[in-house]
């Protein structure tokens, strides 16, 4: 038996829809409205949630990501009557179940429901895996979605094809696919065909016999050849040529080559991942890219998402990187003025990941000894993005962390926004914190840079739990007192 909640407002939908679902012997909850249908996802499991675009107090696409970060994480089926290429997009890329047209006979609106039902059963019969995932961070529902991929391509031997914008992290996704599968015992050979020279490349791949050509004074084993019992990961395989392209769709699909000068035919069972920043369709449509080569690629497809939609996931990167770069330097961990977590938190990282941690490492090395990140070890660019929307007049901040200012005449106090800026980064960093230590009071402190007395004052105050079912308590906080000293951190 599923729970199956209806946030719509059409209250006649929401009985007759809920009336079958009770009919063949599930539960049928509804919501007028998306505040409603948050409350009762987050009190509540949910197997299955059908979620109207159009609501009154927003867009439903909104709270989708919402909707799928939930406990229960279920599995959310669009329903609108103002559908469109672009809205029906964003559902699936926000993991939507299904998306689907109003008006739609009651079998079209169930068969999806019947289908999402029978995967979240079949899901909880099989034993939980757990994957190897080196540096993939995040938690949030772009990321789960990927780490569920992930797991069904390791499982496969099928060719993968990894999209997405430059540093987002396709080869970590690569290099995981590979250590998670019955390969991992097996080489992991990286062609980067942007790096490699045009003349180049078809040597690298193949392999040349020794006077096959002038300068080849021996014998070279191909990558193709060294990938044999493992993975082959083309990174930026779109810059591949045209004439290439040819001869590797006959790699692909006999998984045998002829070096360079070579007579004979040469084996190498090796799987396929290849990942690109490009946009391969629109190539093979202006005969940049064949279309042929580019069907035998993607048997599994996966889009990783960039940085800025994913905001959820940059405490635990932030957290995660300098704790990685520290120990390669050797150096204490540091504690993070809530100004410096603040810039991080809104900037939109163009670079994603990858500029991320380059510029944690450089905030790092300007920090030197000291034992507190704040804005001034950020670079330029940064700083000034920050300043500049801070006196523009359309200035708009993001989320909670900066208020949202729409015009001069509804200017709020300056103190209430700054006030409202640091209580929201504390509790963000307060809980990535406790998360990241385990809820080790003493890492907690030495992360922070605070002692343990104000720790637990502010654990208590943002009524952040240091266990999985506790909160701090006065007991607690009177129980380690400051011996007087004052704190370096105290605004935090």
């Amino acid at each position: 038996m599923a729970n199956v909640l209806i946030i719509d407002d059409d209250k006649k939908l929401c009985e007759t829809l809920g009336s079958v679902i009770n009919e063949v012997g599930h539960c049928a909850f509804t919501a007028r409205t998306l505040r409603e249908g948050l409350k009762k996802v987050l009190s509540k499991e949910f197997d299955v949630v059908f979620l109207d675009v159009c609501m009154p107090d927003g867009d439903g696409l909104e709270m989708l990501p919402k909707i799928r970060e939930t406990p229960s994480s279920p599995e959310v089926i669009i329903m609108t009557g103002f559908g469109n290429p672009e809205g029906a997009e964003l559902a699936i890329k926000s993991g939507a179940w299904d998306y689907i047209g109003k008006p739609s006979s009651l079998p079209t609106m169930f068969l999806p429901l019947i289908r999402a039902i029978q995967y979240r059963e079949e899901k909880r019969r099989r034993p939980p895996k757990t994957l190897k995932r080196e540096d993939i961070v995040g938690s949030s529902p772009y990321m789960k979605a990927c780490l569920d991929l992930l797991g069904q391509a390791a499982e496969s031997d099928a060719n993968v094809l990894i999209t997405g914008e430059t540093g987002t992290g396709k080869e970590i996704f690569a290099r995981a696919i590979h250590d998670n599968s019955p390969r991992s015992d097996g080489s992991f050979v990286v062609v980067d065909c942007a790096a490699l020279p045009e003349t180049l490349i078809e040597s690298a791949l193949f392999g040349y016999e020794k006077g096959a050509f002038t300068g080849a004074h021996r014998s070279q084993e191909g990558l193709i050849r060294q990938a044999d019992g493992g993975t082959l990961f083309l990174d930026e395989v779109g810059e591949l040529n045209l004439s290439l392209q040819k001869a590797f769709l006959r790699v692909i699909q006999q998984r045998s080559f002829r070096p360079i000068g070579g007579k004979k035919e040469i084996s190498s069972n090796f799987r396929l991942i290849a990942a690109t920043n490009r946009d391969l369709d629109d190539m093979a449509q202006k005969s940049g890219f064949r279309e042929d080569l580019l069907h035998r690629l993607r048997a599994i497809t996966m889009e990783l998402p960039p940085l800025r939609t994913r905001r959820e996931d940059i405490s635990a990167l932030i957290f995660y990187y300098i704790g990685k770069l520290c120990d390669k330097y050797g150096v204490p961990a540091k504690g993070f003025s809530p100004e410096f977590l603040s810039l991080l938190l809104t900037y939109e990282w163009p670079g994603n990941v990858r500029e991320l941690s380059n510029m944690l490492e450089r905030a790092l090395a300007v920090a030197g000894d000291d034992p507190t990140f704040f804005p001034k070890h950020l670079p330029d660019h940064i700083r000034i993005q920050e300043a500049r929307a801070s006196v523009s007049p359309k200035a708009s901040t993001e989320g909670n962390v900066r208020g949202r200012i729409d015009s001069p005449k509804t200017l709020p106090n300056l103190r209430e926004i700054r006030e409202q800026a640091i209580e929201e980064v504390e509790r963000r960093y307060l809980r990535d914190l406790i998360s990241l230590t385990g809820g080790d009071m003493e890492k907690a402190c030495q992360i922070s840079g605070l002692q343990r007395a104000r720790l637990y004052q502010l654990l208590k105050k943002h009524h952040v739990k240091t266990r999985l079912t506790e909160t701090v308590s006065s007991k607690e906080i009177f129980e380690h007192p400051t011996d007087g000293q004052t704190d370096s951190n105290q605004n935090l």
